[in-house]
């Protein structure tokens, strides 16, 4: 699919958006919760994982699994909520620092594999789909300190929507965890929309095939693909935002 650049179309929409702030009782509530089950479901399904966004909600809000679907999905959905709820602690914020990282990241992962959750790998990666080498173990510290130090002149040289774009290709590039690299990647980037006035971006799963090839040039280094794709899904993501906002709204 071919995607022409919505950067200045989403930053009118999230001027629209503002006019409705500050939120307050069940409209935040809502939409929240709205975005929780969205994000949690679609990127997960990103990764293979098989639970439907209907049974991502019963997983995360009535705590009851559903059978037939393997336990790892189940902890995923728990998981990736509780990253989300954390989202919404950092959001007043004008960092984001390594602890940051690490603990979406912990949240995300310590029900599947509590050894490994929040901490960097100890064992090379080969990732299906793809022929980029990513660093060793020795490197990992190394390239992240030098990640996180960028940050800041990053978030000031950069429109938000490509400092969200890069700072997801650049985790991603580094891979620092065993797994749910590419879900705490997009939760990095939703951080930063969220930082910016942006509400919760999701890439849906039936664009997998453009996520990953935006992903692959951004480990080469051109993020103009990724950059595109984030600036439609962070315009269509507010598209949906103002309709749910009006709808609840109404007189």
């Amino acid at each position: 699919m071919t995607f022409n650049d919505r950067t200045a179309d989403a930053d009118k929409l999230r001027d629209e958006i503002k006019q409705h702030r500050p939120l307050k009782g069940q409209v935040l509530k809502q939409l929240r919760e709205y975005f929780k089950v969205s994000l949690t479901w679609a990127s997960n399904a990103l990764e293979g994982n098989s639970l439907t966004e209907t049974e991502t909600k019963v997983v995360i809000e009535d705590s009851i699994t559903i059978g037939g679907k393997p336990l790892k999905d189940h902890y995923e959905a728990i998981g990736h909520a509780e990253a989300f709820d954390y989202l919404y602690k950092l959001v007043n914020r004008t960092e984001i620092t390594e602890r940051d990282i690490l603990k979406l990241h912990k949240l995300f992962y310590y029900r599947i594999d509590q050894a490994n959750a929040g901490h960097y790998r100890k064992q090379n990666v080969v990732v299906t789909g793809t022929d980029f080498v990513f660093p060793p173990p020795s490197k990992l510290r190394q390239q992240m300190a030098a990640f996180v130090g960028e940050i800041v002149s990053m978030r000031t040289a950069l429109h938000p929507i490509e400092f969200a774009a890069q700072l997801h290709n650049k985790l991603a590039t580094i891979h620092p965890f065993v797994d749910g690299n590419g879900r705490t990647a997009r939760l990095l980037m939703n951080l930063a929309l969220l930082q910016q006035g942006y509400p919760i971006t999701i890439i849906p799963p039936v664009l997998r095939s453009d996520y990953l090839t935006a992903v692959r040039h951004g480990n080469d280094g051109n993020h103009v693909p990724f950059i595109t794709l984030l600036s439609n899904m962070v315009w269509e993501s507010e598209r949906d935002y103002l309709r749910l906002l009006q709808s609840m709204e109404r007189k």
